[in-house]
């Protein structure tokens, strides 16, 4: 077959769903189909032009390329899910989570726009117009099909995946004194409830922080609020690292620290669970609670700096209980039995 997978872009922004794309794309050709990636650019903080991006996508068809045909489209995200095609199928990462989940919440933004009603609004019928129209509905995980269950009154399919490069994550023979947070540098990931909680510890933790930064301001807020509450000679701020990097820093890690606002999926989940690593995140964590087993493969707090406080330093003092829990995570994920050889089956179906 020949295959497009139609996303979005946000300019220097480079996370989860870029890598997704670009390991469907392998799948697709390593199951001998002829798949091409096409992404658009969107601008989330244009919220007055959403609509025109939204418009933009509505009127491009790709049902035909160079005078061959396009077998199936399989969109990915909000607003390249509007693309025509006529054998469209949806594999929802999210939806513009400002005019749903985060809507009236400090993490949005549209409903601080002039006219971020009536973009809510609009974005919403569109999605459901969508939704009744594709030939297959998917979604990310648990959580986004929950999402679209109790907002749109639409059902899906969760389609969970393995994270990339998986047999590449090991656990090493000696662990480091450290937390490890890979993620980039978001309000939804909430780097600053760790450095709270890390001000609460009763043990000398230290933190690593791995990923860039979504806007130089948050990143100069993280810093500022670091020596404020007197926890920045504690914190070591690494960057965006390399593959190699990322491997290194989960295999001599103690455990690892994710603790975001309702994450669509997760991918530091299941790669802590690779490297053989007990996971710390909270109840309104989301996309990792599908994959953790509270106690058992890690441990799972209220969404407050005392109790993540607890919870690292309960790992930072009994080396042996995060050992126990980073062995149970490894067999759990092998448990889980994901492969992208099923994600194509169920796309292409």
């Amino acid at each position: 077959m020949r295959i497009i997978v139609a996303s979005v872009r946000t300019p220097f922004i480079h996370g989860g769903a870029e890598v997704l794309a670009d390991e469907l794309i392998k799948a697709l050709r390593s199951a001998g189909h002829e798949a091409e990636l096409v992404v658009v650019p969107f601008n989330p903080s244009d919220s007055e032009g959403i609509p025109d991006q939204m418009l933009a996508c509505a009127l491009m068809s790709l049902d035909e390329i160079g005078g061959a045909k396009v077998d199936r489209l399989i969109a990915l995200k909000f607003p390249a899910y509007f693309i025509q095609h006529p054998n469209k199928v949806v594999w929802l990462l999210h939806q513009h989570r400002a005019a749903y989940d985060l809507w009236d919440h400090p993490l949005g933004g549209l409903h601080n726009a002039a006219r971020g009603t009536l973009v809510r609004d609009i974005i919403r019928r569109a999605d459901g117009k969508m939704c009744a129209e594709v030939k297959g509905l998917f979604t990310l995980s648990e959580n986004v099909t929950q999402r679209l269950r109790r907002f749109l009154n639409v059902e899906s399919i969760p389609l969970p995946h393995p994270p990339a490069h998986a047999e590449l994550f090991y656990c090493a023979d000696e662990v480091e004194d450290y937390i490890f947070f890979p993620s980039r540098l978001s309000g939804t990931k909430r780097q600053d409830l760790a450095l709270r909680a890390l001000s609460l510890t009763r043990n000398p933790v230290r933190v690593r922080f791995a990923g860039a930064a979504d806007s130089v301001a948050y990143d100069e807020g993280l810093r500022q609020l670091a020596r404020e509450l007197r926890v920045h000679s504690r914190v070591d701020w690494m960057g965006f690292l390399s593959e190699e990097e990322k491997y290194h820093g989960y295999a001599r890690a103690l455990a690892v620290l994710f603790p975001p606002f309702d994450e669509d999926y997760g991918y530091v989940t299941l790669e802590a669970m690779l490297a053989g690593k007990a996971v710390i995140t909270c109840h309104d964590s989301g996309g990792p609670l599908e994959f953790l087993l509270p106690n058992k493969t890690g441990l799972v707090t209220p969404p407050t700096p005392g109790d993540l406080a607890v919870a690292m330093d309960m790992l930072w003092q009994d080396r042996e209980l995060a050992r126990k829990l980073g062995r149970a995570a490894r067999h759990h994920y092998s448990a889980l039995d994901l492969s992208w050889a099923k994600v194509v089956r169920k796309l292409l179906a």
